[in-house]
């Protein structure tokens, strides 16, 4: 306990006296949502990191809610909706006086500048089980964890060097990990590994017995139930780079992991959910295109290929364990069109192969149509593809958006186009909180602005493939074991990985910083359950319950694991450089670890501080 409290003490007073502001943060949550009604511009299309998500936040582009004025202020008529800029600068930025963060110039020099990144603490305490998602390399088991992020940002001309690693504490408490005989020959570290290869049996319990039912589900993945048997630091470069820019063109090397596509919370292709791995990219940040000679501008590019390095946790066991590495070679392509105002669209399309310089190939192949999977002298290859569309309707605040994700290519594509389809759907929309104008006595700042956010993303395998083979899903691969992971934990869709997940919430914007409620539901294995249809050529003792025992249909039935995530989120500003942020989770859930009837409940609290110095 002793120790416990000695980290806590460590991450708490180093939060004081430093800053923070990093992607997907309260700040760039906040941006996104001045961006529904013009008062920000989003500075990145379909790929996102952190060196490319500075803001435009000088207002060249003011809001277009028309009748926002007409909304918060009596004194002007109904005829006279078109409030002035200054106007609208007001109404529409409840975090004005803040600092958020921003580089500074160095000798009034305009192309040398610097920003400080200062720490940025976080804690949570789960009671039952593990529960956290989109965190990068903290790892949010049973009992407390903590993690600390911060560094520094210099840009000299047309280099730009970005230093902000992540340190993480997980305590690691024991909880049941999924039960089963293994066919693992290893050491009993490895039953903490989710991958169904290891797992020729499922324990089930029928009246006052405990029997073993087959387990027809197949597929490889590394995604690490537990890491390890007691309390770990972790260190990981985070979002550290070096890089160079000449206009829009850019190259660089580090680990800055990109956000893909337009998903708030389950990303297909990439999410900060995983561990940070290395990675060369080259390509053009968001950049205006015109008719050559005519100088008719017609829309904004943005295009980035990248290599990256994954390693596989020290917890796997499956296909292709012997090799610890595997290279991602990636391709991230989006438009917006100038004639038509907040709509994008874009492709990411991923090849994934072992550790081998020969594998550089499948760069070429990113900019063909072949979908022929690679079997050459097993050297295998996995590929996947999403394309999204995004549209803002700035002048009422909403945002609509939608992916859809291919996996395996279908061999017949002329009646079965939507064979491993996946998809998301999404919307945000603006609403404005006039409760001065309600209540006239109520001080100026009441007049408040607010969030609707929904998303509805659908990973389950499709239903040819109950007669097929057993598909664990999207992100898994039969030669490439390892799956679309790094370090035990999916580079994409954290809560519906091989199932579904429905999110809303609602945030309330004020002066003094934000509130958002919001309700998730997720089953983050259908496929487990799914695949017990596809019967595979596996052959088990007799005393095993088989699909010819009438207890399998009713040991599988429905059995889908499902929470239900009831939350609150809130961050107060103490002044205009510090803020403290603090969350509350009830989690229901039902089917815990398939078990028909079996119930977890997990409290999850959460604590954060930020210092920005400016």
């Amino acid at each position: 306990m002793k120790k416990i409290i000695s980290v806590f003490a460590l991450f708490f007073f180093s939060a004081v006296f430093f800053s923070q502001e990093a992607l997907k943060s309260f700040e760039e949550e906040y941006y996104e949502f001045l961006s529904l009604t013009g008062t920000a511009k989003r500075p990145t299309l379909g790929y996102k990191t952190l060196s490319d998500s500075t803001w435009d936040y000088s207002y060249d582009i003011p809001p277009y809610i028309d009748d926002i004025e007409y909304i918060y202020n009596d004194k002007i008529n109904e005829d006279q909706v078109e409030a002035t800029e200054e106007q609208k600068k007001t109404y529409i930025h409840p975090w004005r006086y803040k600092y958020l963060g921003r580089k500074k110039t160095l000798f009034d020099n305009p192309f040398i500048n610097y920003r400080f990144y200062g720490l940025e603490m976080y804690n949570s305490i789960n009671s039952e089980t593990p529960f956290g998602y989109n965190d990068g390399a903290l790892w949010q088991g049973k009992g407390y964890n903590a993690s600390i992020t911060g560094g520094a940002r210099f840009e000299l001309y047309s280099f730009e060097f970005t230093f902000k690693p992540q340190i993480s504490f997980s305590q690691n408490k024991y909880f049941d990990t999924i039960e089963g005989v293994q066919s693992s020959v290893l050491s009993d570290d490895y039953k903490y590994n989710y991958s169904w290869v290891n797992r020729d049996t499922i324990t089930r319990t029928w009246g006052t017995n405990e029997i073993e039912i087959a387990n027809y589900a197949g597929g490889n993945i590394d995604i690490v139930q537990r890491y390890g048997n007691s309390w770990f630091f972790n260190y990981d470069w985070g979002d550290s780079e070096i890089r160079c820019t000449i206009r829009t063109f850019t190259m660089g090397f580090g680990t800055q992991t990109p956000w893909l596509g337009p998903a708030y919370v389950n990303p297909m292709l990439g999410s900060n959910n995983a561990p940070s791995y290395p990675k060369f990219d080259i390509g053009l940040r968001r950049t205006k295109i015109y008719i050559p000679l005519l100088r008719w501008y017609i829309g904004d590019i943005e295009a980035r290929l990248w290599t990256g390095y994954l390693t596989q946790s020290d917890y796997y066991e499956g296909t292709n364990q012997d090799s610890d590495h595997n290279m991602l070679n990636a391709l991230s392509v989006s438009y917006a069109p100038a004639f038509i105002p907040g709509f994008s669209f874009g492709m990411n399309r991923i090849f994934l192969t072992k550790w081998k310089m020969e594998n550089l190939k499948f760069i070429g192949r990113l900019f063909t149509a072949s979908h022929e999977n690679g079997t050459d002298s097993g050297n295998d290859e996995d590929q996947k593809i999403a394309f999204y569309a995004d549209w803002i309707f700035s002048r009422i605040g909403l945002e609509v958006y939608g992916e859809i994700g291919i996996d395996d290519f279908s061999q017949n594509e002329e009646t079965n186009p939507f064979h491993t389809a996946i998809y998301t759907v999404g919307l945000k929309q603006y609403i404005p909180l006039p409760l001065k104008k309600l209540f006239p006595k109520l001080p100026d700042f009441m007049n408040l602005h607010s969030e609707l956010s929904f998303e509805w993303n659908n990973f389950e395998m499709s239903q040819d493939f109950q007669l097929q083979w057993p598909y664990l899903g999207y992100y898994s691969h039969g030669s490439i074991g390892q799956g679309y992971t790094n370090k035990g934990q999916v580079l994409g869709a954290a809560t519906s990985t091989f199932g579904n997940s429905q999110y809303l919430s609602y945030k309330v914007y004020y002066p003094k910083g934000s509130t958002k409620l919001y309700f998730h539901r997720f089953c983050p294995n259908n496929n487990f359950t799914n695949s017990q249809s596809a019967r595979s050529s596996k052959s088990f003792a007799d005393n095993v319950i088989t699909y010819e025992n009438p207890l399998f249909n009713s040991a599988y039935y429905a059995n889908y694991e499902t929470y239900y995530d009831f939350g609150i989120e809130t961050l107060f500003f103490v002044n205009k450089n510090l803020n403290i942020n603090a969350g509350f989770d009830w989690v229901e859930i039902f089917n815990w670890r398939y078990w028909q009837q079996r119930e977890k409940r997990n409290l999850r609290l959460t604590f954060g501080m930020k210092y920005n110095f400016m």
